[in-house]
């Protein structure tokens, strides 16, 4: 099916499951032991700001770097907070980018940011439908 993505989750015993997606790729994913797991990996919840940290991260250094800014550094924090009555529903997001470069222009920043957020991270946009999601950024001189 066009347009479609799959991944399996085989469990591995206790609350520890792999998941599989395409070519091969894995990640495992655990819980906190006081819901029966052995806090060994990410927990489902933690996959989900990877997913958004990571897919943010990438598209904010792709245009960063097509607009020729001598980034030497981007770090982006991904933080869930717990809705009050579901400490494991995050019903809001902060995510914080760290960019350190040579005359990196603010604007270009605040840009690529906002590009990330509302043309080009499918994260972002699933995550948008349930969550508030707000972002700040600092740039650091190298």
């Amino acid at each position: 099916m066009a347009g479609s993505r799959e991944v399996k989750a085989s469990w591995k015993g206790g609350m520890t499951f792999e998941c599989v997606g395409r070519k091969d790729f894995r990640v495992v994913m655990d819980t906190a032991t006081e819901l029966g797991g052995r806090e060994q990996s990410f927990t489902p919840t933690e996959i989900v700001l990877v997913g958004l940290a990571g897919c943010t991260a990438m598209d904010v250094i792709s245009i960063l770097r097509k607009k020729r800014q001598d980034v030497t550094k981007l770090e982006v924090t991904a933080r869930g907070i717990a809705a009050d009555d579901h400490p494991r529903v995050y019903t809001d997001i902060e995510i914080e980018f760290l960019v350190r470069g040579r005359g990196v222009d603010p604007k270009a920043v605040a840009r690529s940011i906002e590009l990330s957020e509302t043309k080009y991270c499918p994260v972002t946009a699933m995550l948008n439908k349930t969550a508030k999601i707000s972002t700040t950024y600092r740039i650091e001189e190298a």
